[in-house]
């Protein structure tokens, strides 16, 4: 999602791009066909034997890729420790590219539970193994730039949601019952989550790239926290507004996440960056999107690959 949306942010801002994706993968299609964009197939496991002459020098190196990032493959230590290595050999090909930068995908999960708003200070203390391979790949590939002298750049994602949103997001779940007709059923929605519409977070990969500082952790999200009800209620809004919403009838997971908020200072600060969508606004977008693709793909339930 979050790389679709900086690929189409990078072309209309005049950037060609490469784009790196996994060996067969069905989302080759969702590209758009740009004289400024190369789809390229190598998938992580292969990224060592990329070379510069296969598609040219780059500037700007963004990491996107990882395996397991939902189910029980989160926790699944063998694989999300491939990640490392795989973030590594990332850093590696930014390096032998000739990339000014790179910038890698981190994630909240990095911190674990917290009531307090996430900033690159807070205390990093993960509960799952995707967190604890995200919080090294991050450590360690911030060491394999400064030897390498290259600028290092690590984003914390919070809650980021839009076009081409995962499945199984409660967002794009909610969004396919709803049109279904159907109503979705949730907790009592009493957690408060910070969400960001994709394109906003595009723009931060973008601003992070040109200005953000070496070695930098940043937050990233809307830097504001509301209740889950309150998002919940503002999407069914934009599907239908008198559709039934299933709030309370679901039972909060043993380890629920109940707080998640970016501080935003230092990427703020270092980059300028303000997030431009509302909750509102962006969800709008979203649910247009997700109507015009169901129709054009006659869309049945089916997930592409």
């Amino acid at each position: 999602m979050i790389g679709l949306a900086l690929t189409d942010y990078l072309l209309k801002n005049g950037v060609s791009v490469t784009a790196l994706i996994r060996e067969g993968s069905g989302k080759a299609v969702l590209f758009p066909r740009h004289p400024r964009l190369r789809v390229v197939e190598c998938s992580l496991e292969h990224l060592a034997e990329y070379r510069p002459e296969q598609t040219g020098k780059c500037d700007w190196f963004f990491h996107f890729g990882w395996s397991g990032t939902t189910g029980a493959a989160r926790n699944d230590v063998h694989l999300q420790n491939q990640n490392i290595r795989t973030t590594l050999s990332a850093a590696e090909l930014a390096v032998r590219l000739g990339a000014e930068v790179f910038i890698g995908a981190g994630s909240q999960a990095e911190y674990g539970r917290t009531d307090e708003m996430l900033s690159p200070e807070t205390p990093a203390f993960p509960e799952t193994a995707y967190g604890t391979a995200k919080l090294c790949a991050g450590q360690m590939s911030r060491l394999f730039c400064r030897q390498q002298g290259i600028r290092h750049i690590w984003m914390r994602i919070l809650s980021v949601y839009g076009p081409h949103n995962v499945e199984q997001s409660m967002l794009m779940t909610g969004i396919r019952e709803l049109l279904a007709g159907k109503m979705p059923l949730y907790t009592a929605g009493e957690q408060r989550w910070d969400y960001l519409y994709a394109e906003d977070a595009a723009r931060a990969f973008y601003l992070a790239a040109q200005k953000g500082k070496d070695g930098s952790v940043y937050c990233l999200g809307s830097g504001k926290a509301r209740p889950l009800a309150d998002y919940i209620r503002e999407m069914r809004d934009a599907v239908n507004p008198n559709a039934q919403l299933g709030l309370g009838k679901l039972p909060y997971a043993k380890d629920q996440v109940m707080y998640l908020c970016a501080d935003l200072s230092a990427l703020t600060a270092d980059t300028g960056f303000v997030p431009e969508y509302s909750f509102k606004e962006g969800i709008r977008r979203t649910v247009e999107w997700v109507r015009k693709y169901d129709e054009e793909n006659q869309y049945h339930g089916s997930v592409l690959q």
